[in-house]
């Protein structure tokens, strides 16, 4: 399971360059979800260790599957909206991100063939098509009790 972050600032979308694979490619701020955090903890963790920039999470944007042709993998990848609050440029960012950039729509379609996967021009166009969720439909459950 993953999450990534979908940010716009006039018109530019916040994307990283990483290395997967040894080769260069495009994605937004996106990871794994890690043992006890919420879906919305990993987007903003995911935001800061990649970028430096504090995300705040105000909605969803998408639940999305795919399976990766090369490997057979499948991944269930949740898109969030929202805003950039702080940015802390003297952040070390993760191992395998080379920069955090901004990108328009058009940048990241003429680039296609770098992006990391198709999900990634997939959340951008369901955020312009104006595909917002509320958080409220994600809830996390500590513990079941048994009847």
């Amino acid at each position: 399971m993953t999450v990534a972050t979908v940010v716009e600032i006039k018109g530019h979308f916040l994307t990283v360059e990483e290395i997967i694979a040894k080769q260069p490619q495009l994605n937004q701020p996106a990871g794994h979800l890690e043992d006890n955090e919420s879906l919305v903890e990993a987007t903003v963790r995911e935001c800061m260790e990649e970028t430096g920039w504090l995300f705040k999470p105000e909605y969803l944007i998408g639940i999305y599957r795919w399976k990766n042709p090369d490997t057979r993998e499948a991944f269930l990848r949740f898109a969030f909206g929202g805003k950039l609050q702080e940015f802390y440029p003297e952040r070390p960012l993760d191992k395998g991100i080379l920069t955090a950039c901004w990108m328009t729509h058009d940048e990241l379609v003429q680039q296609s063939h770098r992006l990391r996967s198709p999900l990634v021009i997939q959340s951008v166009d369901d955020y312009l098509a104006g595909k917002h969720y509320p958080l409220s439909l994600l809830s996390d459950i500590s513990s079941l009790e048994t009847l």
